[in-house]
């Protein structure tokens, strides 16, 4: 299985640190997000990476030209004219991620998550399994809801969780969506079509998990 890092997003909230260094770049104890993802997925077994680059996206290229774990295969998908979000960034990088299911991760979280779980990771007849996290402080609503492990949209049935920027995809679920190819727009309307279809899955992990969003979560951490 191949896997996908979103690293194309600007970092409004990081700024003024990400004016200048890309936030997959920015340093969380002792090393770039970026990295921990890359040597993360090395220790899992995977070999073939594609990340998306925007923002500062020839920052990324030049670090991924020098500080790549050896035994990886990165291809780069180019939105350096274009930032196209998570839903449009996906569908443009499927022509480097063929036609078969692919790990997606957001490079701005910071985790332990244990990727060899998904390495041999079978979809079945579902379009995506996303993994979900407890709710933050910063989003106590929650994205979404689990039944027996079946994705489901939050409601008072059960508890809410927040989407971890971690999940499988299969490239069917871009298939309404095929026609606008360098066209920006967002995932979670084909998240929540997959819902409707009862063709999402999901799991709840309970380690470390942060969105790096903002200077005040990073600055939390590097104190850890």
């Amino acid at each position: 299985m191949k896997a996908f890092i979103l690293a194309a997003g600007r970092g409004q909230r990081l700024k003024p640190i990400t004016d200048e260094i890309p936030k997959p770049l920015v340093e969380v104890q002792g090393k770039p997000l970026l990295l921990h993802h890359l040597l993360a997925l090395k220790k899992a077994g995977f070999r073939d990476i594609v990340i998306n680059v925007s923002w500062l996206g020839e920052h990324i290229i030049d670090f991924l030209h020098s500080e790549t774990p050896t035994g990886l295969k990165i291809s780069i998908s180019d939105e350096r004219q274009q930032a196209l979000e998570t839903g449009g960034g996906m569908l443009k990088a499927l022509k480097l991620l063929g036609d078969k299911p692919f790990l997606s991760i957001n490079a701005d979280v910071f985790t332990d998550f244990d990727y060899r779980q998904f390495i041999t990771f079978a979809l079945n007849n579902d379009l995506l399994h996303v993994v979900l996290v407890p709710n933050p402080e910063h989003n106590t609503a929650g994205d979404f809801s689990l039944n027996k492990n079946r994705l489901v949209s939050p409601g008072s049935m059960h508890d809410s969780f927040t989407y971890s920027g971690i999940g499988i995809y299969n490239p069917a679920l871009f298939k309404p969506v095929r026609n606008r190819l360098n066209q920006a727009f967002r995932l979670k309307p084909l998240i929540q079509q997959a819902i409707r279809q009862q063709l999402a899955g999901g799991q709840i992990y309970h380690g470390q998990w942060t969105d790096v969003g903002t200077t005040e979560r990073l600055a939390e951490l590097n104190q850890r």
